[in-house]
């Protein structure tokens, strides 16, 4: 690799005040001999670690220097016991530089089998190993994350909970309402940490250096400059109001005409609930930990950019030239904020057609057939390139996540189109008499599934669903039940059984904890991050459990306390459900960047448990989603904290402040979005759809109201063997990746299948093919082929685009779209003028008796 490097050596200098007058002549001369061999081993250390190709990230950031001190500290044999058991411990792992992996193979092998001679063979052997033992072994963590620490740096400050609880208020205000918006853009992480430092900056200069006391604490208004800790503490706090609570998915369907219709749930009702959802999912992160915070392969890639932009911003940054480049981040970061918030006005206000780009439509608009396989709206987007928005290009995280898990799933997508078709052109299941790709249930007459014509009371009234309607689904909907349930047992059984020892180590370590509260555990992680935060206490696993406790026992009040129709027993049964499934799938996160929700699960078991009940179905279903949903967003930010290294206990003080907030925040946001003038409605002239919300009430209505026993027994059967399927393929998979680690290291079956769960919910492949082309240069070719260049750049070049384009979506929603002022020419109006505009179009005609599917009278 070819790349220009300004590197320097570490500081040493020699002056004759460093020798002592009464010293050896030759004293001086000794002490430059050693200065000039000490530079020159730097210089030869610095050429292999440029040759390894996967240590350029560490030229890059300067931390060359570091490492020439940490192998002195190395004997063979310790490095060679390092490096042993790096490679028992990643060698399947997916993240870890396949070009590793094999020099360590190769180290282990002995001087002759490297190759390098006896000199080299000594030095890359104590490099890698300090690598191992003094660093992250992944580059992406490297280039973000420091290997040093200082404990002294101001945390949990007084003006850090100030500005992280104002924007905590913020940010769950804004992202809550704009969550229904399709599509949908929000206040990320990334640009609240460009709005914290403002504000933090501000308080250090302006605040009075006043000392308070409070009862035995002493609290500073102003201890000095903003730091980088206090930037990571503030925004953790705020993480927490950047997720939109997950209630506010299940809200609309419960209460809106639309649906379920039900207005006792008001603003003291939804606060509640998202006290259950919220501290649930605290309780559950402190559980998780050992599985997806202290282990090393618990990468979590999609924080990294939140890391490295923190270290743009406030964390002085050495001019070097990168393959040419030598513009500082800050610098760059900046440029693409401006200039997406400027371009942003262009797809999403002026020609709206470049956002949806279903160019291949207008050729024929009212071609049904090219709808159906290029359409952006009802089809399955097979098309070259679908936009030139980067809100859409953006939906899978090309630049955060790792390649194969974007190739893995992208794959996924396209089998999936290819099968949706199929199903539809042999008209499977009825289904070429509704559009080919939408959540949307319909009844026999081709219309919307009109749920008040089988419901009394609430409850399904069976001799109205026999003189009705059985519902019917679309052929992307099927495939995504059937999909889902396979992925649900393939990633329980499967990631079982490829991650066994850690689940078997950290289950061993947390009833350790239990017996024995003054055990660290970080004293049973040997990497260079858990040895650093030894240092700090830890927050106790009975704390965690606690609000677990809490939260369990204010959901059983709650559903017994109000008219939800829940037994209480179907709570319990669905949190134990839930929280079995979710240690694979924060495992599955924590490495890949792909998170596996669970919620459909809820329904199908609710259907079973609350036959014919449809709100009750919403509740189960929502109660689950609440485990995983919530516990992804707070064991998310105490790895964030991790690898900042903050005490573990202000983080938990943080997250719970920030939690409470939050909630009464959210519960208003959703008060003014009931308001809104058609709500929900497709047509909703501010696109706020509810897409998932559709989604939802979809699956209430399929297993809740109709129940899974006739909607498995009578229309659609497979369904019920997908369970069965993903349980039974696993172990073959498992033992065939055993077999072949060398060609299927990139191949994880749960995220292939992943892609194919994409569809059903009127996204196909024009929202993910854009994203795998940057996935493809940014991550795989850039990555691969300059990874200092990348190591310095990738990170700033998402957040400056999201942040640019979060910033004009809030202007643009605010003036132009909230008082819709409309915008009317070709350039808005071809992409919605043909039939898949219209998104209701169908391949087959309803037949002349006047109803399709199965015979009257067949169904129960």
């Amino acid at each position: 690799m070819s790349a220009e490097y300004e590197l320097k050596a570490p500081a040493v200098s020699v002056t004759t005040d460093d020798v002592e007058t009464s010293s050896n002549d030759n004293s001086l001369d000794e002490k430059k001999n050693s200065v000039a061999q000490h530079l020159h081993e730097f210089d030869v250390i610095a050429d292999r670690m440029r040759e390894a190709g996967d240590m350029d990230d560490i030229l890059a950031t300067g931390g060359a220097g570091f490492f020439v001190e940490k192998l002195h500290t190395l004997s063979v044999d310790e490095a060679r016991e390092i490096l042993q058991y790096a490679l028992d411990y990643h060698n399947t792992d997916i993240n870890f530089p396949a070009t590793t992996l094999s020099r360590i193979q190769k180290l282990l092998q002995g001087e002759e089998a490297y190759g390098q001679g006896p000199v080299f063979y000594d030095l890359d052997l104590r490099l890698e190993a300090s690598l191992m033992k003094y660093h992250s072994p992944y580059p992406e963590v490297r280039s973000v994350c420091s290997p040093t620490d200082d404990p002294t740096i101001p945390v949990e400050t007084f003006r850090a909970y100030a500005i992280g609880i104002f924007w905590v208020a913020v940010a769950g205000f804004v992202n809550q309402i704009l969550y229904y918006r399709q599509p949908h853009f929000s206040l990320t992480s990334q640009v609240l940490q460009l709005l914290l430092v403002p504000f933090g900056q501000f308080a250090a200069k302006f605040v009075p250096a006043w000392k308070i006391r409070v009862w035995k604490w002493t609290v500073n208004l102003n201890p000095g400059p903003w730091t980088f800790k206090e930037q990571m503490f503030a925004t953790i706090i705020t993480n927490v109001g950047a997720q939109n609570a997950v209630w506010g998915q299940y809200a609309p369907v419960l209460r809106e005409n639309i649906f379920y219709g039900q207005e006792w749930a008001n603003y003291g009702f939804t606060v509640l609930i998202n006290i259950i959802c919220q501290l649930f999912g605290l309780g559950m992160a402190g559980v998780l930990r050992r599985w997806c915070v202290y282990p090393s392969k618990a990468v979590w890639p999609t924080l990294l950019p939140t890391l490295q932009l923190n270290r743009t911003l406030l964390v002085p940054e050495d001019k070097k030239s990168i393959n040419g480049w030598r513009i500082s981040k800050y610098r760059l970061f900046n440029i693409l904020l401006a200039a997406a918030f400027v371009y942003f006005f262009i797809p999403d206000y002026l020609f709206t057609a470049l956002s949806t780009f279903n160019w291949m439509t207008w050729i024929a608009p009212k071609n049904k057939n090219l709808a159906f396989v290029t359409g952006s709206t009802i089809g399955t987007g097979f098309n070259p390139w679908t936009t030139f928005d980067w809100s859409v290009i953006n939906y899978s995280s090309p630049l955060v996540v790792p390649f194969f898990t974007i190739a893995n799933q992208y794959a996924g997508t396209v089998v999936g189109a290819v099968v949706l078709l199929i199903l539809y052109y042999t008209n499977f299941k009825y289904t070429a008499y509704v559009p080919p790709n939408t959540s949307t249930v319909y009844d026999r007459f081709g219309l919307s599934y009109n749920l008040t014509r089988v419901l009394d009371n609430g409850v399904l009234d069976v001799a109205k669903y026999k003189a009705y309607s059985p519902p019917y689904v679309s052929a992307g909907y099927y495939m995504y039940l059937c999909a889902s349930y396979v992925i649900y047992m393939l990633a329980f059984v499967y990631i079982f059984l490829m991650e066994w020892r850690t689940f078997k180590d950290a289950i061993t370590g947390f009833f350790r904890g239990l017996k024995n509260r003054k055990l660290s555990t970080y004293e049973q992680y040997r990497d260079p991050l858990s040895v650093l935060m030894r240092q700090y206490k830890e927050v106790p696993d009975w704390w965690f459990l606690v609000i677990l406790a809490i939260s369990f026992v204010v959901a059983c009040v709650v559903m017994a306390a109000y008219p939800t129709t829940t037994p209480v027993s179907s709570v319990v049964v669905i949190f134990l459900v839930s929280v079995a499934m979710l240690i694979p799938c924060m495992v599955l996160y924590a490495s890949t960047g792909y998170f596996m929700s669970t919620n459909m699960l809820g329904t199908i078991i609710a259907g079973y448990l609350v036959p014919g009940n449809g709100i009750a179905c919403l509740f189960i279903r929502a109660m689950g989603f609440c485990v995983e949903d919530q516990s992804e967003t707070y064991v998310s930010d105490q790895k964030l904290a991790h690898y900042s290294k903050l005490p573990p206990r202000a983080v938990f003080r943080g997250q719970l402040i920030g939690t409470v907030v939050q909630i009464f925040v959210t519960a208003g946001a959703m008060e003014v979005v009931h308001g809104m003038q058609d709500f929900c409605s497709w047509t909703q002239s501010a696109r706020f759809t509810c897409a998932w919300s559709h989604s939802i009430y979809s699956g209430t209505l399929l297993f809740g109201v109709i129940g899974p026993n006739r909607t498995f027994n009578t229309l659609y059967p497979m369904i019920k063997w997908s369970f069965l399927i993903g349980a039974c393929i696993a172990i073959p998979l498992y033992f065939v990746r055993q077999k072949f680690p060398k060609y299927l290291r990139s191949f994880q079956p749960v995220l292939f299948l992943g892609g194919i769960t994409r569809f059903g919910s009127n996204y196909n492949l024009s929202y993910y093919t854009p994203g795998f082309y940057f996935s493809f240069f940014f991550m795989y070719y850039v990555r691969t082929r300059y990874l200092a260049w990348w190591s310095k750049y990738n990170y700033i070049i998402t957040s400056g685009l999201s942040a640019g384009i979060a910033f004009s979506g809030i202007l643009i929603f605010l003036a132009l779209q909230y008082h819709p002022k409309t915008l009317t020419w070709w350039g808005t109006t071809v992409q919605s003028a043909g039939i898949d505009g219209k998104g209701v179009a169908a391949l087959k005609s309803i037949p002349a008796v006047g109803y399709f599917g199965i015979p009257p009278g067949t169904w129960q």
